[in-house]
């Protein structure tokens, strides 16, 4: 008489006790997280960690432009460029808003291809909003280099308040080193669609499972949140 037939069981195996249990289940994407992606899930928790920061940096400007008694620097003079002896307020930072925001859309674009797996599609307009966000980049060192060559340093701001310029210089520092890492790994994720590594299970930097374009979608969620606190910085920093 033969055996019975076995019938393959979907229950999870049994969790270890004690603290060793709980590593093992959070760490195996056993029961925490079973309709998200560990990559995915650890990327929404850096961005939630990134977004108490960016609120600390914006509370202690805040607190800080409202407790000082001397007079705050006016955005529109310190931030303008003078054209053909024409004065332009704000004209560098309406660009770079315009930018970062097209960015938005060209990545959002990319996510849309990634999931049709349309991989020149996806590569180039990853590579588009990789472009912006240099663009990006290189017009905040533009504003950095004109307000270091008038006189405004982390110590010092010969237009007010001394606690400009280090706060200026931290917030929008911060974001820019966020900008450029971003624009780092679009080139690097564009380079392996361009390249096939999804669709071939090319061992490697996320490309070890076949067909799978989600760590397009993953920095497609870290871009959208960078462009976003740029919304913010921008309000709280240059219209107030």
């Amino acid at each position: 008489m033969s055996d019975p037939a076995v019938t393959p069981s979907h229950e999870p195996p049994a969790r270890l006790p004690g603290w060793r249990g709980i590593a093992a289940d959070w760490s195996s994407d056993q029961r925490s997280f079973k309709t998200a992606s560990w990559g995915k899930v650890m990327m929404w928790v850096f961005l939630l960690s990134d977004t108490f920061i960016f609120g600390c940096f914006l509370l202690s400007y805040m607190t800080a432009r409202m407790s000082t008694t001397v007079t705050w620097p006016n955005a529109s003079e310190v931030f303008s460029l003078e054209i053909a002896g024409h004065h332009m307020p704000l004209l560098l930072i309406a660009i770079m808003t315009f930018v970062l925001i097209t960015s938005s859309g060209t990545m959002a674009m990319a996510v849309n291809y990634g999931y049709r797996r349309d991989r020149k599609k996806t590569a180039v307009l990853m590579l588009l909003t990789a472009a912006f966000g240099a663009m990006f980049v290189g017009m905040q060192a533009f504003e950095w280099s004109k307000l270091i060559s008038e006189g405004v340093r982390p110590w010092e701001n010969p237009f007010g308040a001394q606690q400009f310029g280090a706060i200026f210089f931290m917030i929008t520092g911060f974001h820019g080193i966020h900008v450029t890492i971003g624009v780092i790994f679009l080139l690097i994720v564009a380079r392996k669609v361009w390249r096939c590594d999804f669709d071939t299970g090319r061992p490697g930097f996320f490309t070890a499972r076949k067909g799978r374009y989600e760590i397009v979608e993953i920095m497609g969620l870290y871009w959208h949140f960078v462009d976003l606190v740029w919304v913010f910085i921008f309000a709280f920093f240059y219209l107030w």
